[in-house]
């Protein structure tokens, strides 16, 4: 069975609400803005699957072959609920239902980030 990272997972599951949690500002920032198209990241898991240890080069020659891009971008484009006529995708309702689902997600992610601190103090004291 393999271990499993907690502590590390959550850390990356608080980066990427972070990281969305910007996104869905700007979104909500550029509201009014003409021809803004609204976006947002890719799902965790996707995120979670795409991510691997990745290997360093101190070559250009090695590791050619990997084909690895770097500064790929994980925003995407999202279909918005309507477009205006001024061409901004934004929908304010839309991002406010995200921004509510980054709360519970940190909500989540404390929660369980404390009940496991709790089981390892409990299995320390005996």
């Amino acid at each position: 069975m393999d271990q499993v990272y907690l502590f590390g997972i959550a850390s990356q599951r608080s980066s990427w609400l972070a990281n969305r949690q910007t996104v869905v500002a700007e979104n909500i920032a550029n509201a009014s803005t003409p021809g803004y198209t609204s976006k947002d990241l890719a799902s965790f898991s996707e995120v979670l699957d795409t991510t691997g240890l990745q290997l360093s080069q101190s070559s250009d020659m090695h590791l050619a072959s990997l084909g690895r891009r770097r500064g790929e971008d994980t925003t995407v484009s999202e279909d918005s609920w309507d477009v205006r006529h001024s061409g901004n995708s934004v929908m304010l309702e839309q991002e406010m239902l995200k921004a509510g689902e980054i709360s519970r997600g940190y909500a989540l992610n404390t929660s369980v980030m404390k009940a496991f601190q709790r089981l390892l103090v409990m299995s320390v004291k005996g």
